[in-house]
């Protein structure tokens, strides 16, 4: 290979591994609520415990949200404090039928109805398991994933009557049980600084060489 032709080359290499990292930088259009707010009796866990994140991505006309508790540590549970539902969330111009669960063992539903249990405030929709017993006896520990379309992360997200957005019924170690749910505002992004400077970087390398090689013809 000539050095016009390895110089050319390093410099296309350079050029595309620099916009890959800067697309990489690029943040999805998602935000994450940690659970943390504590209402089981006799407590779910110490102060500051995270029992479990609600994760929300805008895909076009549709919010995907994924709910992952702690596991094995946590796990969802069913009991009259939550309204029998394992997840309990409100949505502005929302309807029932706008809702869809993913294929999940045990089998979810979505529901709608006036939930309120045990001082989370009002909610409007549930994700519930017919076939789990009542308690913890049907405890499960898989995320739960819906979709809800004709929607945006905004109409998910405002704060209920009593400033809480999500709610989760949980079985704590301690063989508590009860809701535990986001009050506080998404986890911060990460930064994407340092994928940005390492592609300055390379580009920087990439010019270092081209003038490099100059200078040898």
């Amino acid at each position: 290979m000539t050095r016009s032709k390895l110089r050319s080359s390093l410099i296309l290499a350079v050029g595309f591994l620099s916009a890959g990292l800067l697309l990489a930088s690029t943040p999805a259009h998602a935000i994450t609520f940690n659970l943390t707010s504590d209402h089981c009796t006799g407590g779910c866990g110490d102060p500051g415990t995270i029992f479990g994140t609600v994760t929300l991505t805008q895909n076009g006309t549709t919010v995907d949200v994924t709910v992952d508790l702690n596991d094995p540590t946590y796990q969802y549970a069913k009991t009259g404090s939550a309204d029998f539902q394992a997840f309990k969330f409100n949505g502005t111009g929302v309807a029932l039928g706008d809702i869809s669960v993913d294929a999940h063992v045990p089998a979810l539903i979505a529901a709608t109805g006036a939930f309120n249990g045990d001082g989370t405030g009002n909610f409007s929709f549930g994700i519930t398991c017919p076939s789990c017993g009542n308690g913890g006896a049907g405890a499960f520990t898989n995320d739960i994933v819906l979709h809800v379309a004709n929607a945006t992360i905004a109409d998910l997200t405002a704060p209920n009557n009593l400033g809480n957005i999500f709610v989760a019924d949980v079985l704590a170690p301690n063989g508590n049980t009860g809701p535990v749910d986001v009050s506080g505002p998404p986890v911060p992004a990460a930064e994407p600084g340092t994928l940005l400077l390492l592609g300055s970087a390379l580009v920087g390398i990439g010019a270092w060489s081209r003038r490099r090689m100059t200078w040898r013809v």
